[in-house]
């Protein structure tokens, strides 16, 4: 893999990893429309660690504020919210575990079912402009939902935080708080999933053929494209702007729907 490469995986990584586009749907269709090599192993723990980074700095001070009220070890707003977001990662968990190499199997260049599910999340999407404006907070009942919109995120082309994003909204849940719900859900997923990588590569019998410099690019741009991307999502949802969205994977899907059958 060459830095440029690495650069544009990167950047597709840590943008559409926040934005609701389908970061597994858009690195596809970079893999098979401008010829990309497909990203090893040890290159996806990379930018996924560095997205996992960017989270984590956006959302610093929420999480220090919740991680001392857990070690208070009483019930309370702190506690009850880190309970919920357990909750949400259950579907996806399960899933994730039972149908691993199924999930997998979906991530071989089919740009035909990616182009598909993007028409979805423009569908996602777009109903979010007649989602009921209500203010209502996160319950056990919208968590298991949310929970399971991320699930079928696994798909390629679903986009997670659309697909979180807009269950939130349909729930009628504040939009500030199905954001920041959403995106801080998805440290569970994203560490798992890179803990199983990190085991497999612990397996593996040759070493990475991606030299340190490709992997430095890809770690750094994801982690940039991923602070620009979570910030300017949080004032995408308060503004309620998530139908322009809904337009670009439209395009996007349509073009994916005609390049597979051409």
């Amino acid at each position: 893999m060459s830095w440029i490469e690495a650069f544009v995986l990167g950047l597709l990584q840590g943008l559409t990893e926040f934005l609701p586009v389908s970061s597994s749907g858009h690195l596809e269709l970079g893999s098979a429309i401008f010829g990309l090599e497909e990203e090893n192993l040890t290159f996806s723990i990379i930018v996924h660690g560095a997205t996992f980074l960017s989270v984590l700095v956006v959302f610093r001070n929420d999480i220090i504020h919740l991680i001392k009220n857990l070690f208070r070890f009483s019930w309370n707003a702190e506690t009850k919210f880190i309970m919920l977001l357990l909750l949400s990662a259950v579907p996806v968990g399960i899933t994730g575990i039972l149908f691993r190499s199924e999930i997998e199997g979906l991530f071989e260049g089919n740009i035909l079912l990616v182009g598909f599910m993007l028409l979805i999340t423009s569908l996602l999407l777009f109903l979010t402009h007649y989602a009921p404006n209500k203010q209502k907070d996160i319950n056990v009942k919208s968590a298991l939902l949310i929970g399971l919109a991320q699930t079928f995120a696994v798909l390629p082309g679903i986009s997670r935080s659309g697909a979180t994003i807009s269950t939130a909204l349909y729930l009628g849940i504040d939009r500030e708080k199905a954001t920041r719900f959403s995106f801080l859900m998805v440290l569970i997923p994203i560490f798992g999933a890179t803990f199983l990588e990190i085991l497999d590569l612990s397996k593996a019998t040759e070493p990475s053929a991606i030299s340190t410099l490709s992997l430095i690019i890809g770690a750094v741009t994801a982690f940039l494209a991923g602070l620009f991307a979570c910030s300017w999502m949080l004032k995408i949802v308060k503004r309620g702007k998530l139908v322009y969205f809904s337009l670009y994977t439209a395009l996007a899907g349509a073009s994916a729907i005609v390049v597979a059958i051409l």
